[in-house]
C-alpha cells in the first residue's frame, strides 16, 4: 500500500490494521511475505469503505463487505483471490471481537465465493517403481538420488523440508525422521518405510562419504559440490529422470507428495495420521485425497464392471 493511499483512509482504519498485523507477525508467528498479503487486503477494503463513507471498523456491517465482494468479482477478480481477501477480513474481524473494539461480526452473513480445487497430479505404483529405477547406481550422485526419491514417496515431505534436513534429524534405527518447518516452526515425526532406510543407509555408507568437500556441513543430502542440496536441482532430478522412465505426467516434488497420501489413503490409512505426516493445520486442506481416491475407483468401475456396456 502506498503512502499516499494509506493518507486517503481514516487514521483509526490504519492503526487498527497495523496492530493486527503486528499480532499476525508477534503471536502467530506468520512469514513476512503472509503479512504483506494481508495488509494489502486490508488496505484495499479499507479504501473501498472510506469511498461508502465508512469511518471507523466499529461501523462496518455485513453490507459494507458484501458490496466490495461483488465489486471485486464485477472487476474480474478470481474466486480464489477473492477468497482468500475475505479470510483476510473474517481474520481482522474476529481479531477486533477478541480485543473488544468491536461487538459484531462484519463478515458474519457473507458467503464464500465457490473454489473450485484442482485435484493433485499423482503418480501410480507403477510409475513410482519407474521412477525409482531410474537412477544409475553405479554413479554416488545416482545412489543419492534413488534415496532422495525413496523418503519423498516413503514420507511425502516438502522438498523445503527434504532439502533441510540434517544427520540427527534421521534416526534410521527407529525409523523415523523430524521435521521442523511451517508457522512457528512447528516439529513433526514422520516413519520411514523399510526402503527408504536402506536407500539412505547405503547413500550414507557408500555415495555421501564421495561427496563431501572440506566444508560440508551436516546436511542429510549434498550436492555434487558438498553443500546442502538446492530444491531446484531436486527439481531438475526429478524432471530428467521423469523423461529417462518415459511418465507422461509433469513430475514434480509435490507430486511425490501427493502420490504418498493418496497411495496411503487407498491403503486404508486413517485421514487424521495423514494429515499430521504431511503437516497440515487443517483436515479440510488433507481432504482433497479423498476426493482424488473417489475418482480412482469410480473410474476402475468404469473400466472393468462387467456390466460398463449393457444397457439391460
Amino acid at each position: 500500500m502506498s503512502e499516499n493511499n494509506s493518507n486517503i483512509i481514516p487514521k483509526i482504519f490504519e492503526e487498527k490494521i497495523q496492530e493486527f498485523l503486528a499480532y499476525l507477525e508477534l503471536e502467530k508467528g506468520m512469514s513476512v511475505h503472509t503479512i504483506e498479503n494481508y495488509q494489502s487486503d486490508l488496505f484495499q477494503c479499507a479504501l473501498y469503505l472510506t469511498l461508502l463513507k465508512v469511518d471507523n471498523w466499529r461501523n462496518v456491517r455485513n453490507e459494507h463487505i458484501s458490496l466490495w465482494i461483488s465489486g471485486l468479482s464485477q472487476k474480474g477478480f478470481a474466486a480464489a483471490s477473492i477468497s482468500r481477501k475475505l479470510s483476510t477480513i473474517r481474520m481482522m474481524s474476529r481479531y477486533l471481537i477478541k480485543e473488544g473494539y468491536s461487538r459484531d461480526d462484519m463478515t458474519a452473513l457473507i458467503p464464500g465465493p465457490k473454489v473450485s480445487r484442482r485435484l493433485p497430479i499423482t503418480l501410480t505404483v507403477e510409475e513410482i517403481k519407474k521412477l525409482l529405477h531410474a537412477p544409475d547406481l553405479r554413479s554416488p550422485q545416482g545412489v543419492r538420488d534413488r534415496a532422495i526419491i525413496e523418503l519423498f514417496y516413503s514420507s511425502g515431505l516438502r522438498v523445503s523440508e527434504m532439502s533441510a534436513l540434517a544427520l540427527h534429524e534421521v534416526d534410521l534405527e527407529n525409523e523415523y525422521l523430524k521435521v521442523t518447518a511451517g508457522k512457528g516452526n512447528k516439529q513433526r515425526i514422520i516413519p520411514i518405510g523399510s526402503k527408504a532406510r536402506e536407500s539412505i543407509e547405503v547413500y550414507l555408507t557408500v555415495s555421501r562419504p564421495k561427496l563431501i568437500k572440506p566444508k560440508t556441513g551436516s546436511s542429510l543430502f549434498i550436492s555434487n559440490r558438498g553443500q546442502a542440496i538446492s530444491r531446484k536441482t531436486v527439481w531438475l532430478m526429478l524432471k530428467n529422470y521423469a523423461e529417462k522412465a518415459k511418465i507422461n505426467k509433469p513430475v514434480k516434488p509435490h507430486v511425490l507428495r501427493h502420490s504418498f497420501a493418496t497411495h496411503l489413503l487407498s491403503g486404508g490409512a486413517d485421514l487424521r495420521a495423514i494429515q499430521e505426516m504431511l503437516g497440515h493445520s487443517d483436515i479440510t486442506t488433507t481432504q482433497i485425497y479423498t476426493t482424488v481416491e473417489k475418482n480412482r475407483l469410480i473410474k476402475q468401475h468404469e473400466e472393468f464392471h462387467p456390466r460398463k456396456n449393457q444397457l439391460v
